[in-house]
């Protein structure tokens, strides 16, 4: 499994810093050796994944 498509757990290290997905669909900035939180939206433990952003994401974030 590729280092982009593996699960992280609430609790777990973060290993890398950058934005991860809980499986709530929620966003997250975290740091390295940070430790992946609760779902922000359930308040409940989750998994995690880490987001690579798209051109179709950027072009979202960019100001008009």
């Amino acid at each position: 499994m590729k280092d982009n498509e593996r699960e992280y757990r609430t609790g777990q290290g973060v290993p890398v810093s950058g934005e991860y997905l809980c499986q709530s669909g929620a966003k997250a900035r975290l740091g390295e050796n940070d430790t992946f939180p609760v779902c922000p939206v359930t308040n409940d433990e989750s998994t995690w994944t880490h987001h690579h952003a798209t051109i179709d994401d950027q072009s979202k974030e960019q100001p008009k």
